[in-house]
């Protein structure tokens, strides 16, 4: 069974330990200790606790078949005569999307607008990270 500490959790939830730890002491969010007394969190009731927050932020799931949506910030805009280049910082992730300069300025999209980006693709890789010394994610036995 694999188990996150508070800190593994609070990265993968993209919010802070103490928010994560407030969230178990609240009973939001189900933890146990390890064998050295440290918080631990199941990692299929952190998955469950994660779907549960993407649904409470993903008001406009049901206006569209896009099921990926990345809330944050606009970090860059770059424009031409034709086309244009917006970034977008959401968490931790960076993405970027090519699109008119007609789009952009209807939209007003400048840096510290906030913006969500719809990802709709018919292919996505999936990679497993291998931990490095296993310091993300603890299997127990």
């Amino acid at each position: 069974m694999t188990t996150f500490r508070i800190g593994e959790a609070a990265e993968l939830l993209g919010v802070s330990a103490d928010t994560v730890r407030r969230w178990v002491d609240a009973g939001r969010l189900a933890a146990g200790r390890d064998a050295q007394g440290h918080r631990v969190i199941d990692g299929v009731d952190l998955a469950a606790f994660a779907r549960g927050q993407a649904a409470d932020l993903d008001d406009r799931s049901d206006a569209s078949s896009a099921r990926n949506r990345l809330r944050g910030i606009v970090v860059n805009v770059v424009k031409d005569t034709v086309m244009a280049q917006v970034d977008i910082q959401a968490g931790p992730f960076r993405i970027v999307s090519l699109m008119s300069r007609e789009a952009v300025d209807e939209l007003d999209l400048r840096v510290g607008s906030l913006a969500v980006a719809v990802i709709k693709s018919t292919t996505v890789v999936v990679e497993r990270l291998s931990p490095p010394g296993g310091s993300r994610g603890r299997h127990a036995s």
